[in-house]
This record gives C-alpha cells, structure tokens and sequence, in this order.
C-alpha cells in the first residue's frame, strides 16, 4: 500500500476517516454523556492534524501522479464531506 503516491494517499484518507469516526462516535459520546471533554480536546486534535496533512497529500498526489486539476479539485472538496 505505501509503494506508490496512490497507495500513500489511501492510508491517509483510511487514517484521516477513521479519526472522524473516533470523533464522532467515541469522543463526543466522552464528552457529553460521562462528562469528558478532554478525549474531544485530544482526538479533536489529531484529528485536525491528519486532515491537514490529508489535504497536503492531496497536493503530493497530483504532482506524483500527475492528476488532472479537477481530480485535485474534487478530492479537496470531497474532503469537506463527512
């Protein structure tokens, strides 16, 4: 998977969703159900950091494997979708 730009690019979008998802369904339930708000403060975080180097993967990804712009484009938009 990590061979190539695309298999790259994958795993950080498995990674950056999959946080989402610990966000959403194991952070937030912390949070407003058992009163702790620190697992939203900490996984909120390392979610942020992963979209972030989602959205420069994206940029890594055109350039490697020479993506069209609209590729670009949608992935970046696509991004914004939970």
């Amino acid at each position: 998977m990590l061979k190539n730009a695309l298999g790259r690019f994958r795993l950080m979008g498995i990674l950056e969703g999959s946080s989402l998802l610990i966000l959403l369904f194991i952070a937030m339930p912390m949070k407003y159900f058992m009163d702790i708000p620190e697992a939203v403060r900490l996984v909120g975080m390392i979610h942020g950091i992963l979209f972030t180097i989602y959205c420069v993967m994206i940029l890594y990804a055109t350039f490697a494997v020479k993506w069209p712009l609209r590729f670009s484009l949608w992935a970046f938009v696509a991004a914004f979708i939970p």
